[in-house]
């Protein structure tokens, strides 16, 4: 499953400070063989896990060639009656459904009997009590605009045509993550046609080969930025149709762009009107019951992931977004939060242990091992990536080496590390060996993907990278051939800890949309505490396309960066090498593949033929962070070539490193392919 550089990967069992815990790794293995054969036995004989992961096929609202079929999973109910457009909003008997086994209920109806955009709900009855629900396995949830209350709908629109067929390249994902409602300047919420039709070409000129769309599965707060998830297989109706979003990634196909979605089945909304709390009348149907059902910092309900039912119903919303909207992956969120009851919350983790004691949840890592197996086994080219910020073993590591299968991990230290860096420490006391260490110190049986910032950084009460380094000056000092110093040492530190995280880390690189060229300020929704204002849920592309501007500058600088990694397959293909670290001077010199980036981070101390060891023969310097066009000072000669020399028993060339500049060297013969 380890899609890019398979050959680097060492098996799970080459790690000797696991010897202490095979006992609980065969218990893991155990879990999901022991899960495994719960799913496929439940309700029928001879299923096996991918039919399990068929469920969405059976519940939920479908149209045959002569009626309409319902069903859904409430055990505790008593009674349960369609209600809407059509029924007047009454609970009438030829709509009421019929209890069957294992807690199914079914309503099979004639075709004139409901219509396409009718709206409709459940009238649940259960001992005790009623309420009106939103049917689990609803595939389209509208909001009404004046009452503001959200109602399944029925959906009976023609199937859309595909029009491009698309497998996942063997290349390394360099990740464009972006929220559909933000994607646009104008005030107000974006659709997934102006995504297609504004965004995808920027992405695709930008360099980038794979998209991450968050917020997909309807949520009924806005504001949670789509992780307050209350029905999983309905793509929110705020950004457009479904066959909208159908036409977006087609159209991505159509460019060669990767589409992942963030996949949240670490939590769901509590909401009981919208989600599925208290669904059939019971906390417990599909969360934990108690306290650990519920995660109290984010205010909402937790998976219960040993109850077959739920696993059948997270897996074929695993299926769902493959099959029918042609989806090639997954972001897994959460999953620190699912993997531990104490959710991670406050725990540093610094000892083994804690990946093998009793707060670790095993039947949330069977889940996961079971959802990588139902994917790649429908799309052995899908991505997953798993969002986990405590380093436990074996979420990265092939199944077959007994690991979850996951074919990346987000490295969620990376960002920690660079805003540590420009929030706590002078320029001058930057130690990079410390720097490299947390760029590079990753598990030998996974891949990962790194990146200086992503959504999180910049949420309300944070900043963006570009404006926390450069903070009001962005305001009235980022036109080029304006002198700010603050400016230009924010430029300057911005490209080179974009450009060392691509070049010099992990196996895959993400950016945020807008971040690339250094977008100011900060992301927040439209919520009370700022008077309902989309001021900052948008992205400002025009700051970009101003070449008048440094934002253009920044743009250039990053699309020229992507560029050579693309060229040269540099991730792809190669790993990052350290030529030398000195910490005195502030130096840093890597080598991926052809290509060598030596850093200089120094903020006053510029060095004239500086000697960086390399293999014998000439070299070209390809980029250089300090060009004029990309908002630098034009310190060194573009295309300017280096002889290696013999010096003692080394190999070197001599180079001037202006300070706070980043180099890009590539062969001769390279530099002119």
């Amino acid at each position: 499953m380890s899609r890019t550089r398979q050959y680097h990967l060492a098996p799970l069992s080459d790690d000797p400070a696991l010897d202490l815990y095979s006992g609980a790794l065969c218990n893991r293995s155990d879990r999901v063989d022991e899960r495994a054969g719960e799913i496929a036995g439940l309700g029928a004989t001879g299923q096996d896990l991918l039919e399990a992961s068929r469920q969405h096929e059976w519940f939920g609202l479908h149209r045959t060639t002569s009626a309409w079929t319902f069903r859904e999973w409430a055990p505790n109910a008593t009674t349960i009656y369609l209600v809407g457009d059509a029924t007047d909003w009454q609970e009438r008997p030829d709509y009421q459904l019929e209890r069957g086994e294992y807690g199914q209920w079914s309503l099979e109806l004639p075709p004139e009997a409901l219509a396409h955009a009718q709206h409709y709900k459940l009238s649940m009855h259960w001992d005790g009590g009623q309420g009106f629900r939103l049917p689990a396995y609803a595939r389209r949830v509208v909001q009404n605009d004046y009452t503001k209350i959200f109602c399944a709908q029925v959906w009976d629109a023609p199937a859309y045509e595909w029009q491009h067929a698309f497998s996942v390249p063997l290349q390394a994902p360099l990740i464009y993550e972006s929220h559909i409602g933000m994607a646009q300047e104008t005030p107000g919420v974006g659709t997934y046609l102006g995504f297609r039709d504004h965004v995808l070409p920027r992405i695709v000129a930008a360099g980038y080969n794979t998209i991450q769309l968050m917020a997909i599965a309807e949520h009924p707060y806005y504001g949670s930025f789509g992780y307050h998830v209350a029905n999983f297989f309905a793509p929110s109706s705020r950004f457009g149709t479904p066959e909208e979003l159908k036409s977006l990634v087609d159209r991505a196909h159509e460019l060669g762009l990767t589409v992942i979605i963030d996949l949240v089945h670490s939590h769901s909304v509590k909401n009981e009107d919208e989600g599925l709390g208290n669904f059939d009348g019971t906390q417990w149907q599909y969360f934990h019951d108690g306290p650990r059902g519920m995660h109290e910092v984010w205010d909402s309900r937790c998976f219960d992931y040993s109850k077959p039912d739920v696993l059948r119903f997270l897996l074929s919303n695993c299926r769902y977004w493959l099959e029918e909207f042609k989806i090639d992956g997954y972001r897994f969120d959460g999953i620190t939060s699912m993997l531990y009851t104490h959710h991670g919350l406050g725990v540093n983790f610094v000892h083994y242990d804690q990946y093998f004691d009793g707060q670790v949840d095993v039947d949330a890592y069977a889940y996961l091992a079971l959802a990588n197996k139902v994917i790649h086994t429908l799309r052995p080219d899908a991505i997953t990536i798993a969002e986990d910020m405590s380093g436990m073993p074996g979420l990265g590591a092939p199944a077959k080496d007994g690991g979850a299968g996951f074919d990346y991990r987000l490295a969620m230290g990376v960002p920690d590390i660079w805003f540590d860096f420009v929030k706590k420490l002078k320029d001058e006391e930057w130690h990079l060996g410390h720097l490299w260490y947390e760029l590079t110190n990753r598990r030998q049986d996974e891949q990962s993907i790194s990146y200086v910032e992503s959504h999180d950084q910049a949420i309300v009460g944070a900043k963006t990278f570009a404006f926390e380094l450069i903070g009001s000056a962005m305001y009235d000092s980022m036109g080029v051939g304006a002198e700010n110093m603050i400016v230009d040492r924010g430029i300057a530190l911005h490209k080179m800890a974009r450009t060392l995280t691509m070049f010099a880390t992990g196996d895959g690189y993400l950016n945020f949309m807008g971040n690339e060229f250094g977008h100011p300020e900060w992301i927040d929704f439209p919520r009370e505490g700022n008077g309902w204002s989309y001021q900052h849920a948008r992205r400002q592309w025009s700051l970009a396309d101003r070449q008048d501007l440094r934002f253009h500058q920044l743009a250039a600088w990053d699309r020229a960066c992507v560029g050579l990694i693309q060229q040269h397959r540099l991730i792809s293909d190669h790993y990052p090498e350290q030529l030398m670290v000195h910490d005195d001077d502030l130096v840093l010199a890597v080598r991926r593949g052809p290509a060598v980036v030596i850093c200089n981070s120094h903020p006053v101390n510029s060095y004239t033929d500086y000697a960086v060891q390399l293999p014998p023969g000439e070299y070209q310097l390809a980029i250089n962070s300090d060009e004029a066009r990309f908002g630098g000072h034009a310190r060194l000669t573009h295309g300017q070539r280096f002889f290696t020399q013999k010096h003692d028993d080394r190999t070197i060339v001599q180079l001037y490193l202006p300070n706070r500049t980043l180099l890009v060297l590539l062969p001769v013969d390279q530099a002119s392919a």
